[in-house]
Protein backbone atom coordinates (compact mmCIF):
# COMPACT_ATOMS: atom_id res chain seq x y z
CA UNK A 1 0.00 0.00 0.00
CA UNK A 2 1.44 3.29 -1.20
CA UNK A 3 0.71 6.58 0.09
CA UNK A 4 -1.57 8.96 -2.15
CA UNK A 5 -1.40 12.34 -0.48
CA UNK A 6 -3.42 13.26 -3.39
CA UNK A 7 -6.45 14.66 -1.28
CA UNK A 8 -10.07 13.74 -2.02
CA UNK A 9 -12.50 16.82 -2.59
CA UNK A 10 -15.97 15.36 -0.84
CA UNK A 11 -18.55 17.81 -2.03
CA UNK A 12 -21.39 17.35 0.84
CA UNK A 13 -24.68 16.85 -0.91
CA UNK A 14 -27.44 20.08 -0.53
CA UNK A 15 -30.78 19.49 2.10
CA UNK A 16 -33.85 18.04 0.51
CA UNK A 17 -35.95 20.66 -0.64
CA UNK A 18 -38.05 22.02 2.34
CA UNK A 19 -35.91 21.76 5.28
CA UNK A 20 -35.92 24.12 7.39
CA UNK A 21 -38.41 26.01 4.90
CA UNK A 22 -40.53 27.48 8.12
CA UNK A 23 -36.95 29.14 9.75
CA UNK A 24 -36.57 31.69 6.55
CA UNK A 25 -33.05 31.40 6.58
CA UNK A 26 -30.43 32.55 4.05
CA UNK A 27 -29.58 29.66 1.59
CA UNK A 28 -26.40 28.90 2.81
CA UNK A 29 -26.98 28.95 6.59
CA UNK A 30 -29.70 26.48 5.89
CA UNK A 31 -27.14 24.44 3.99
CA UNK A 32 -24.17 24.48 6.43
CA UNK A 33 -27.03 23.65 9.42
CA UNK A 34 -28.03 20.83 7.81
CA UNK A 35 -24.25 19.51 7.08
CA UNK A 36 -23.82 19.87 10.88
CA UNK A 37 -27.15 17.57 11.89
CA UNK A 38 -29.38 20.63 12.06
CA UNK A 39 -32.61 19.04 10.43
CA UNK A 40 -35.41 20.20 12.34
CA UNK A 41 -36.81 23.75 13.05
CA UNK A 42 -36.77 22.80 16.94
CA UNK A 43 -32.58 22.50 16.72
CA UNK A 44 -32.24 25.50 14.81
CA UNK A 45 -32.53 28.48 17.55
CA UNK A 46 -30.80 26.22 20.53
CA UNK A 47 -27.86 26.04 17.87
CA UNK A 48 -27.32 29.19 17.13
CA UNK A 49 -28.09 30.46 20.28
CA UNK A 50 -25.56 28.16 22.00
CA UNK A 51 -26.92 29.20 24.90
CA UNK A 52 -27.78 27.25 28.48
CA UNK A 53 -30.50 25.37 26.79
CA UNK A 54 -28.01 23.20 25.84
CA UNK A 55 -26.98 22.21 29.04
CA UNK A 56 -27.79 18.86 30.81
CA UNK A 57 -28.75 18.22 33.99
CA UNK A 58 -25.91 16.93 36.06
CA UNK A 59 -28.30 14.61 38.23
CA UNK A 60 -27.82 12.67 35.39
CA UNK A 61 -24.69 11.82 35.62
CA UNK A 62 -23.79 8.32 36.73
CA UNK A 63 -23.20 8.36 40.73
CA UNK A 64 -23.08 11.38 41.32
CA UNK A 65 -25.32 11.78 44.04
CA UNK A 66 -22.98 9.67 45.33
CA UNK A 67 -20.10 11.49 44.66
CA UNK A 68 -22.09 14.81 45.89
CA UNK A 69 -23.01 13.11 49.67
CA UNK A 70 -19.47 12.18 50.03
CA UNK A 71 -17.77 16.04 49.23
CA UNK A 72 -20.02 18.19 51.31
CA UNK A 73 -19.40 15.50 54.15
CA UNK A 74 -15.38 16.18 53.27
CA UNK A 75 -16.17 19.63 53.25
CA UNK A 76 -18.38 19.50 56.71
CA UNK A 77 -15.80 17.28 58.45
CA UNK A 78 -13.22 19.56 57.56
CA UNK A 79 -11.47 16.55 55.67
CA UNK A 80 -8.34 17.21 53.66
CA UNK A 81 -9.39 16.38 49.55
CA UNK A 82 -6.83 15.97 47.05
CA UNK A 83 -7.83 16.60 43.81
CA UNK A 84 -5.52 14.32 41.25
CA UNK A 85 -5.29 15.35 37.70
CA UNK A 86 -3.38 15.00 34.73
CA UNK A 87 -0.72 16.18 33.14
CA UNK A 88 -2.28 17.46 30.01
CA UNK A 89 -4.02 20.48 29.41
CA UNK A 90 -7.57 19.00 29.56
CA UNK A 91 -6.54 17.42 33.43
CA UNK A 92 -4.32 20.73 34.55
CA UNK A 93 -7.61 22.81 33.64
CA UNK A 94 -9.88 20.59 35.35
CA UNK A 95 -7.80 20.43 38.61
CA UNK A 96 -8.07 23.96 38.89
CA UNK A 97 -11.69 23.99 38.84
CA UNK A 98 -12.39 21.84 41.40
CA UNK A 99 -9.51 23.16 43.70
CA UNK A 100 -10.76 26.28 43.08
CA UNK A 101 -15.12 25.61 42.32
CA UNK A 102 -14.47 23.39 46.06
CA UNK A 103 -11.88 26.25 47.81
CA UNK A 104 -14.89 28.36 46.94
CA UNK A 105 -17.40 25.93 49.57
CA UNK A 106 -14.70 26.23 52.51
CA UNK A 107 -13.05 22.65 51.67
CA UNK A 108 -9.51 22.31 52.25
CA UNK A 109 -8.23 21.13 49.02
CA UNK A 110 -5.07 20.57 47.21
CA UNK A 111 -4.03 19.42 44.14
CA UNK A 112 -1.79 16.28 42.82
CA UNK A 113 -0.36 16.84 39.02
CA UNK A 114 1.26 13.53 38.15
CA UNK A 115 4.50 13.32 36.19
CA UNK A 116 3.87 12.22 32.67
CA UNK A 117 6.98 9.33 33.76
CA UNK A 118 4.38 7.99 35.86
CA UNK A 119 2.27 7.57 32.56
CA UNK A 120 -1.47 8.72 32.75
CA UNK A 121 -4.11 7.54 35.38
CA UNK A 122 -3.61 6.63 39.00
CA UNK A 123 -0.48 5.14 40.76
CA UNK A 124 -0.03 3.28 43.78
CA UNK A 125 2.71 5.50 45.08
CA UNK A 126 1.29 8.91 44.17
CA UNK A 127 -2.13 7.47 46.08
CA UNK A 128 0.34 6.62 48.77
CA UNK A 129 1.84 10.59 49.12
CA UNK A 130 -1.55 11.94 48.90
CA UNK A 131 -2.69 9.77 52.07
CA UNK A 132 0.41 10.39 54.12
CA UNK A 133 -0.13 14.37 53.47
CA UNK A 134 -3.38 13.86 55.26
CA UNK A 135 -5.79 13.33 52.57
CA UNK A 136 -9.01 10.83 53.36
CA UNK A 137 -10.81 11.64 49.67
CA UNK A 138 -9.02 11.54 46.34
CA UNK A 139 -10.92 12.82 43.36
CA UNK A 140 -9.35 12.15 40.03
CA UNK A 141 -9.50 14.69 36.93
CA UNK A 142 -9.78 13.33 33.29
CA UNK A 143 -8.23 10.17 34.56
CA UNK A 144 -9.06 6.67 36.72
CA UNK A 145 -11.71 4.85 35.07
CA UNK A 146 -9.08 2.18 34.34
CA UNK A 147 -7.29 1.77 37.68
CA UNK A 148 -8.72 -1.51 39.24
CA UNK A 149 -5.49 -2.53 40.83
CA UNK A 150 -4.38 1.14 42.32
CA UNK A 151 -8.24 1.97 43.84
CA UNK A 152 -8.23 -1.03 45.44
CA UNK A 153 -4.88 -0.65 47.15
CA UNK A 154 -6.23 2.80 48.02
CA UNK A 155 -9.33 1.54 49.39
CA UNK A 156 -7.35 -0.82 51.56
CA UNK A 157 -5.74 1.64 52.88
CA UNK A 158 -8.53 3.68 53.98
CA UNK A 159 -8.56 6.63 51.15
CA UNK A 160 -12.14 6.91 49.48
CA UNK A 161 -12.02 7.26 45.71
CA UNK A 162 -14.51 9.49 43.34
CA UNK A 163 -13.41 9.08 39.76
CA UNK A 164 -14.43 11.58 37.64
CA UNK A 165 -13.54 11.00 33.85
CA UNK A 166 -14.40 11.15 30.64
CA UNK A 167 -12.41 7.95 28.93
CA UNK A 168 -14.47 5.63 27.09
CA UNK A 169 -13.99 2.49 29.76
CA UNK A 170 -12.33 -0.76 28.11
CA UNK A 171 -13.71 -2.99 31.22
CA UNK A 172 -15.65 -3.37 33.88
CA UNK A 173 -15.31 -0.38 36.19
CA UNK A 174 -13.33 -0.14 39.20
CA UNK A 175 -14.30 -0.36 42.74
CA UNK A 176 -14.23 3.74 43.76
CA UNK A 177 -17.24 5.13 45.50
CA UNK A 178 -18.47 7.19 42.39
CA UNK A 179 -17.68 6.63 38.72
CA UNK A 180 -18.55 9.73 37.06
CA UNK A 181 -18.33 9.39 33.83
CA UNK A 182 -20.59 9.84 31.21
CA UNK A 183 -18.93 7.34 28.86
CA UNK A 184 -20.49 4.44 30.60
CA UNK A 185 -23.22 2.27 29.17
CA UNK A 186 -25.09 2.81 31.93
CA UNK A 187 -24.86 6.57 31.30
CA UNK A 188 -28.30 8.98 30.66
CA UNK A 189 -26.57 12.09 30.49
CA UNK A 190 -27.24 13.30 26.63
CA UNK A 191 -23.57 14.50 26.16
CA UNK A 192 -21.26 12.09 26.38
CA UNK A 193 -18.39 13.53 25.16
CA UNK A 194 -17.52 15.86 27.73
CA UNK A 195 -14.08 16.87 28.05
CA UNK A 196 -12.52 15.68 31.49
CA UNK A 197 -12.57 19.27 32.89
CA UNK A 198 -16.69 19.58 31.53
CA UNK A 199 -16.92 16.07 33.83
CA UNK A 200 -15.54 18.24 37.06
CA UNK A 201 -17.21 21.36 36.13
CA UNK A 202 -21.15 19.04 35.63
CA UNK A 203 -19.75 17.76 39.43
CA UNK A 204 -18.94 20.93 41.12
CA UNK A 205 -22.42 22.54 39.49
CA UNK A 206 -24.54 19.87 40.96
CA UNK A 207 -22.59 20.35 44.53
CA UNK A 208 -23.34 24.03 43.96
CA UNK A 209 -26.56 23.16 43.20
CA UNK A 210 -27.24 21.26 46.57
CA UNK A 211 -25.52 24.02 48.67
CA UNK A 212 -28.11 26.72 47.29
CA UNK A 213 -25.77 28.70 45.47
CA UNK A 214 -25.67 29.64 41.50
CA UNK A 215 -23.68 27.57 39.11
CA UNK A 216 -19.70 28.85 38.99
CA UNK A 217 -19.88 30.27 35.62
CA UNK A 218 -16.84 32.19 36.10
CA UNK A 219 -14.82 29.39 36.01
CA UNK A 220 -15.88 28.52 32.51
CA UNK A 221 -12.59 30.37 30.85
CA UNK A 222 -11.11 27.40 32.66
CA UNK A 223 -13.51 24.93 30.96
CA UNK A 224 -13.53 26.25 27.26
CA UNK A 225 -9.32 26.36 27.68
CA UNK A 226 -9.60 22.31 28.31
CA UNK A 227 -12.44 21.41 25.98
CA UNK A 228 -10.90 22.69 22.92
CA UNK A 229 -7.71 21.50 23.83
CA UNK A 230 -8.60 17.98 24.13
CA UNK A 231 -10.23 18.00 20.62
CA UNK A 232 -13.74 16.98 21.79
CA UNK A 233 -16.50 17.72 19.24
CA UNK A 234 -17.83 21.10 19.95
CA UNK A 235 -21.37 19.63 19.74
CA UNK A 236 -24.38 19.68 22.33
CA UNK A 237 -23.74 21.32 25.40
CA UNK A 238 -19.38 21.57 24.75
CA UNK A 239 -21.17 23.88 22.46
CA UNK A 240 -22.38 26.17 25.05
CA UNK A 241 -19.71 25.57 27.72
CA UNK A 242 -17.27 26.81 24.98
CA UNK A 243 -19.22 29.60 23.74
CA UNK A 244 -19.66 31.02 27.41
CA UNK A 245 -16.41 30.12 28.13
CA UNK A 246 -14.54 32.20 25.74
CA UNK A 247 -16.65 35.35 26.84
CA UNK A 248 -15.36 35.02 30.01
CA UNK A 249 -12.25 34.06 28.79
CA UNK A 250 -12.17 37.44 26.62
CA UNK A 251 -13.50 38.93 29.78
CA UNK A 252 -10.73 37.67 32.05
CA UNK A 253 -9.00 38.59 34.99
CA UNK A 254 -7.01 35.55 35.60
CA UNK A 255 -3.30 36.56 35.89
CA UNK A 256 -2.18 33.77 34.34
CA UNK A 257 -4.69 33.72 31.20
CA UNK A 258 -3.91 37.41 30.71
CA UNK A 259 0.01 36.67 30.82
CA UNK A 260 -0.31 33.61 28.51
CA UNK A 261 -2.29 35.42 25.76
CA UNK A 262 0.56 38.83 26.07
CA UNK A 263 3.39 36.28 25.63
CA UNK A 264 1.49 34.43 22.73
CA UNK A 265 0.85 37.35 21.63
CA UNK A 266 -2.87 36.63 22.05
CA UNK A 267 -5.42 40.09 21.54
CA UNK A 268 -8.83 38.49 21.12
CA UNK A 269 -9.63 34.67 22.12
CA UNK A 270 -11.34 31.95 19.54
CA UNK A 271 -11.00 28.11 19.44
CA UNK A 272 -8.24 28.76 17.25
CA UNK A 273 -6.74 30.70 19.24
CA UNK A 274 -6.91 28.30 21.85
CA UNK A 275 -5.59 24.62 19.45
CA UNK A 276 -3.03 26.80 17.90
CA UNK A 277 -1.35 29.33 20.42
CA UNK A 278 -2.78 28.85 23.99
CA UNK A 279 -3.23 25.10 24.78
CA UNK A 280 0.31 24.20 23.10
CA UNK A 281 1.79 26.64 25.82
CA UNK A 282 0.04 24.86 28.63
CA UNK A 283 0.58 20.89 27.50
CA UNK A 284 4.31 22.29 26.72
CA UNK A 285 5.05 22.18 30.74
CA UNK A 286 3.86 18.36 31.06
CA UNK A 287 5.46 17.27 27.88
CA UNK A 288 8.96 18.70 28.47
CA UNK A 289 9.10 19.23 32.11
CA UNK A 290 6.53 19.15 34.61
CA UNK A 291 2.60 20.25 34.25
CA UNK A 292 2.63 21.57 38.07
CA UNK A 293 4.05 25.14 35.86
CA UNK A 294 0.93 24.89 34.17
CA UNK A 295 -1.41 24.49 37.11
CA UNK A 296 0.59 27.14 38.80
CA UNK A 297 -0.01 29.37 35.83
CA UNK A 298 -3.61 28.98 36.05
CA UNK A 299 -3.80 29.83 39.92
CA UNK A 300 -0.91 32.76 40.12
CA UNK A 301 -2.63 35.52 42.02
CA UNK A 302 -0.39 38.12 41.42
CA UNK A 303 0.68 39.31 37.65
CA UNK A 304 4.48 39.27 38.15
CA UNK A 305 4.23 35.48 39.21
CA UNK A 306 2.06 35.39 35.91
CA UNK A 307 4.50 36.98 33.83
CA UNK A 308 7.42 34.87 35.36
CA UNK A 309 5.80 31.15 34.73
CA UNK A 310 3.86 32.52 31.23
CA UNK A 311 7.71 33.27 30.02
CA UNK A 312 8.95 29.64 31.26
CA UNK A 313 6.22 28.45 29.10
CA UNK A 314 6.90 30.25 26.48
CA UNK A 315 10.94 28.77 26.46
CA UNK A 316 9.33 25.54 27.48
CA UNK A 317 7.23 25.14 24.48
CA UNK A 318 9.75 26.40 21.73
CA UNK A 319 12.04 23.74 23.55
CA UNK A 320 9.25 21.43 23.07
CA UNK A 321 8.71 22.26 19.09
CA UNK A 322 12.06 21.38 18.41
CA UNK A 323 12.30 17.92 20.41
CA UNK A 324 8.94 17.32 18.24
CA UNK A 325 10.86 18.17 14.99
CA UNK A 326 14.15 16.08 16.07
CA UNK A 327 12.44 12.99 16.52
CA UNK A 328 10.35 12.64 13.89
CA UNK A 329 12.95 13.31 11.98
CA UNK A 330 14.04 10.32 13.85
CA UNK A 331 11.26 8.33 13.66
CA UNK A 332 10.87 9.51 9.89
CA UNK A 333 14.66 7.67 8.98
CA UNK A 334 13.77 4.57 11.20
CA UNK A 335 10.10 3.89 9.04
CA UNK A 336 12.22 3.76 5.64
CA UNK A 337 10.30 4.96 2.97
CA UNK A 338 8.40 3.75 1.07
CA UNK A 339 5.59 3.68 3.75
CA UNK A 340 3.72 0.38 3.14
CA UNK A 341 2.74 -0.91 6.67
CA UNK A 342 -0.86 -0.62 7.27
CA UNK A 343 0.03 1.20 10.59
CA UNK A 344 3.16 2.54 11.53
CA UNK A 345 4.88 1.23 14.77
CA UNK A 346 8.23 2.86 15.74
CA UNK A 347 10.33 3.17 18.86
CA UNK A 348 13.59 3.85 20.71
CA UNK A 349 14.93 4.62 23.65
CA UNK A 350 15.57 8.15 22.55
CA UNK A 351 12.26 9.47 21.88
CA UNK A 352 10.81 11.11 24.59
CA UNK A 353 7.11 10.14 25.83
CA UNK A 354 6.05 13.62 26.36
CA UNK A 355 6.26 14.60 22.48
CA UNK A 356 5.37 11.55 21.03
CA UNK A 357 1.67 12.05 20.83
CA UNK A 358 2.72 14.94 18.71
CA UNK A 359 5.29 12.74 16.87
CA UNK A 360 2.54 10.12 15.98
CA UNK A 361 -0.13 13.20 15.00
CA UNK A 362 2.50 14.56 12.81
CA UNK A 363 3.04 10.74 11.12
CA UNK A 364 -0.84 10.70 10.60
CA UNK A 365 -0.65 14.02 9.12
CA UNK A 366 1.60 12.87 6.56
CA UNK A 367 1.04 9.39 5.74
CA UNK A 368 -2.59 9.00 6.36
CA UNK A 369 -1.57 5.66 8.82
CA UNK A 370 -2.32 5.07 12.15
CA UNK A 371 0.93 5.58 14.03
CA UNK A 372 2.26 4.08 17.01
CA UNK A 373 5.10 6.12 18.43
CA UNK A 374 7.26 4.32 21.78
CA UNK A 375 9.70 5.24 24.67
CA UNK A 376 11.77 2.05 24.87
CA UNK A 377 12.75 1.19 27.91
CA UNK A 378 14.63 -1.55 29.59
CA UNK A 379 11.81 -3.63 31.12
CA UNK A 380 8.63 -0.83 30.80
CA UNK A 381 8.11 1.10 27.31
CA UNK A 382 5.09 3.21 26.91
CA UNK A 383 3.55 4.21 23.69
CA UNK A 384 1.23 7.11 22.10
CA UNK A 385 -1.05 6.29 19.17
CA UNK A 386 -2.89 8.27 16.77
CA UNK A 387 -4.93 7.19 13.83
CA UNK A 388 -7.48 8.03 11.03
CA UNK A 389 -11.45 7.84 11.21
CA UNK A 390 -11.51 4.32 9.42
CA UNK A 391 -9.20 2.81 12.60
CA UNK A 392 -10.63 2.78 16.10
CA UNK A 393 -7.03 2.87 17.60
CA UNK A 394 -8.63 1.92 21.25
CA UNK A 395 -10.16 -1.29 20.00
CA UNK A 396 -7.45 -2.31 18.62
CA UNK A 397 -5.78 -1.83 21.83
CA UNK A 398 -8.01 -3.55 23.08
CA UNK A 399 -8.00 -6.81 21.67
CA UNK A 400 -3.81 -6.91 22.84
CA UNK A 401 -5.15 -6.26 26.65
CA UNK A 402 -2.60 -9.07 28.05
CA UNK A 403 0.12 -8.09 26.22
CA UNK A 404 -0.41 -4.48 27.63
CA UNK A 405 0.04 -2.89 31.63
CA UNK A 406 -2.40 -0.87 31.38
CA UNK A 407 -4.22 1.45 28.27
CA UNK A 408 -6.84 4.16 27.58
CA UNK A 409 -8.00 6.58 25.59
CA UNK A 410 -9.67 7.37 22.79
CA UNK A 411 -11.06 5.68 19.57
CA UNK A 412 -8.16 8.31 17.53
CA UNK A 413 -6.06 9.05 20.28
CA UNK A 414 -4.71 6.12 23.01
CA UNK A 415 -1.40 5.42 25.02
CA UNK A 416 -0.42 2.42 26.74
CA UNK A 417 2.37 1.07 29.14
CA UNK A 418 3.78 -2.41 28.28
CA UNK A 419 6.83 -4.78 29.16
CA UNK A 420 9.45 -4.29 26.66
CA UNK A 421 9.35 -7.76 26.36
CA UNK A 422 6.03 -7.73 24.61
CA UNK A 423 6.92 -4.53 21.98
CA UNK A 424 7.68 -7.14 19.46
CA UNK A 425 4.74 -9.29 19.54
CA UNK A 426 2.27 -6.30 20.02
CA UNK A 427 4.02 -5.29 16.83
CA UNK A 428 3.02 -8.10 14.91
CA UNK A 429 -0.61 -8.16 16.60
CA UNK A 430 -1.82 -4.34 15.91
CA UNK A 431 -0.06 -5.19 12.35
CA UNK A 432 -2.60 -7.95 11.93
CA UNK A 433 -5.71 -6.03 13.08
CA UNK A 434 -4.70 -3.19 11.23
CA UNK A 435 -4.43 -5.27 7.70
CA UNK A 436 -7.66 -7.03 9.02
CA UNK A 437 -9.84 -3.66 9.21
CA UNK A 438 -7.66 -1.52 6.43
CA UNK A 439 -6.99 -3.64 3.51
CA UNK A 440 -8.75 -3.08 0.49
CA UNK A 441 -9.15 0.56 1.72
CA UNK A 442 -7.91 3.15 -0.36
CA UNK A 443 -6.57 5.02 2.19
CA UNK A 444 -6.54 8.56 1.23
CA UNK A 445 -7.27 12.23 2.89
CA UNK A 446 -10.62 14.01 2.08
CA UNK A 447 -11.30 17.49 2.73
CA UNK A 448 -15.58 17.91 3.42
CA UNK A 449 -16.93 20.49 1.52
CA UNK A 450 -19.51 22.65 2.01
CA UNK A 451 -20.53 23.96 -0.36
CA UNK A 452 -19.76 25.31 -4.42
CA UNK A 453 -20.23 28.95 -4.81
CA UNK A 454 -18.66 31.28 -6.85
CA UNK A 455 -15.77 34.01 -5.19
CA UNK A 456 -17.48 36.57 -6.37
CA UNK A 457 -20.84 35.92 -3.68
CA UNK A 458 -18.25 36.10 -0.56
CA UNK A 459 -18.47 39.49 1.39
CA UNK A 460 -18.47 41.03 4.43
CA UNK A 461 -22.18 39.92 5.19
CA UNK A 462 -21.41 35.87 4.34
CA UNK A 463 -18.91 35.91 7.06
CA UNK A 464 -21.64 37.64 9.48
CA UNK A 465 -23.23 34.79 8.76
CA UNK A 466 -20.69 32.60 9.53
CA UNK A 467 -20.00 33.87 12.39
CA UNK A 468 -23.03 32.13 13.96
CA UNK A 469 -22.41 29.11 13.83
CA UNK A 470 -18.96 29.94 16.30
CA UNK A 471 -17.29 28.52 18.38
CA UNK A 472 -15.75 26.21 15.40
CA UNK A 473 -13.99 22.38 16.49
CA UNK A 474 -14.51 19.28 15.87
CA UNK A 475 -18.24 18.31 15.14
CA UNK A 476 -18.64 21.80 13.98
CA UNK A 477 -16.24 22.52 11.41
CA UNK A 478 -14.95 25.74 10.00
CA UNK A 479 -17.64 26.40 6.60
CA UNK A 480 -15.19 24.71 3.64
CA UNK A 481 -16.02 26.24 0.15
CA UNK A 482 -15.08 25.30 -3.53
CA UNK A 483 -14.96 27.39 -6.35
CA UNK A 484 -13.76 26.81 -9.20
CA UNK A 485 -12.06 28.49 -12.39
CA UNK A 486 -10.68 31.48 -10.30
CA UNK A 487 -7.55 33.72 -11.61
CA UNK A 488 -4.25 33.47 -10.08
CA UNK A 489 -2.82 37.31 -10.54
CA UNK A 490 -0.25 36.20 -8.43
CA UNK A 491 1.76 33.61 -6.14
CA UNK A 492 4.69 33.56 -4.11
CA UNK A 493 6.20 31.78 -1.40
CA UNK A 494 6.58 33.35 1.74
CA UNK A 495 7.51 32.55 5.55
CA UNK A 496 10.46 32.06 7.26
CA UNK A 497 11.59 28.95 4.73
CA UNK A 498 9.38 29.87 2.19
CA UNK A 499 6.79 26.93 3.48
CA UNK A 500 3.73 29.19 2.78
CA UNK A 501 2.00 30.47 -0.01
CA UNK A 502 0.19 33.23 -0.87
CA UNK A 503 -2.09 34.26 -3.32
CA UNK A 504 -4.01 37.59 -5.40
CA UNK A 505 -7.05 36.01 -6.99
CA UNK A 506 -9.81 37.44 -8.83
CA UNK A 507 -12.82 36.08 -10.28
CA UNK A 508 -15.25 38.93 -12.28
CA UNK A 509 -13.75 42.39 -10.60
CA UNK A 510 -13.57 41.18 -7.42
CA UNK A 511 -9.88 40.04 -5.78
CA UNK A 512 -8.74 38.36 -2.85
CA UNK A 513 -5.73 38.07 -1.20
CA UNK A 514 -5.37 34.61 -0.16
CA UNK A 515 -2.80 32.50 2.20
CA UNK A 516 -2.30 28.45 1.81
CA UNK A 517 -0.34 27.58 4.77
CA UNK A 518 2.25 24.66 4.57
CA UNK A 519 1.06 24.90 0.68
CA UNK A 520 4.97 26.95 -0.10
CA UNK A 521 6.42 23.15 -1.61
CA UNK A 522 3.40 22.92 -4.08
CA UNK A 523 3.86 26.70 -5.59
CA UNK A 524 5.52 25.73 -8.83
CA UNK A 525 1.86 23.46 -9.78
CA UNK A 526 -0.31 26.94 -9.69
CA UNK A 527 -1.58 27.73 -12.73
CA UNK A 528 -3.16 31.04 -14.59
CA UNK A 529 -6.62 29.38 -13.65
CA UNK A 530 -7.52 26.93 -10.31
CA UNK A 531 -9.77 25.41 -8.82
CA UNK A 532 -9.35 26.36 -4.57
CA UNK A 533 -11.12 24.92 -1.62
CA UNK A 534 -10.72 27.45 1.30
CA UNK A 535 -12.31 28.78 4.38
CA UNK A 536 -13.12 32.31 4.55
CA UNK A 537 -10.87 33.89 7.15
CA UNK A 538 -9.91 37.55 9.24
CA UNK A 539 -6.64 38.89 8.54
CA UNK A 540 -5.62 40.43 11.72
CA UNK A 541 -2.43 41.91 10.88
CA UNK A 542 -1.60 45.54 11.30
CA UNK A 543 -4.56 46.10 14.07
CA UNK A 544 -6.78 46.09 11.04
CA UNK A 545 -9.33 43.52 10.66
CA UNK A 546 -9.54 42.12 6.64
CA UNK A 547 -11.01 39.09 4.87
CA UNK A 548 -9.16 37.26 2.98
CA UNK A 549 -8.96 33.33 1.49
CA UNK A 550 -7.41 30.38 3.50
CA UNK A 551 -6.70 27.80 0.65
CA UNK A 552 -6.65 24.41 1.89
CA UNK A 553 -5.96 22.87 -1.42
CA UNK A 554 -5.83 23.78 -5.14
CA UNK A 555 -6.19 21.98 -8.89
Amino acid sequence: MLVNQMKKWKLLPPPPEGVLKDCHLPPLLTHLLFNRGVTTPSEVEPFLAADERLQGDPQLLPDIAKAVARILRAVLNRELIAIYGDFDADGVTATTVLTEGLSQLGGRVFAYIPHRQEGHGLSCSALEEVRLQGASLVITVDCGTGDHREVEEARAKGLDLIITDHHRPTSHLPPALAVVNPQREDSSYPTRELAGVGVAFKLLQALYEATGRRSPDELLDLVALGTVADLVPLTRENRYLVRKGLEVLNESHRPGIQELKNQAGVKRVDTQAISHTLAPRLNAAGRVDHASEAYALLVATSTSEASELAARLERTNAERRSLTEKVLEMAERKLGLPVEAPILIVGDENFPAGVNGLVASKLVEKFYRPAVVLELGEETSQGSCRSIPEFDVLAALSECRELLTRFGGHAQAAGFILPTSNVEQLHKRLTQIALRRLGGLDLQPSIPIDAEIPLSSLNGEVFRLLERLEPFGPGNPVPTFLSRGVTVMDCQRVGENGEHLKLKLREGEISWEAIGFDLGSLSEQVTSSVDIVYNLGVDDWGGERLLRLEILDFR
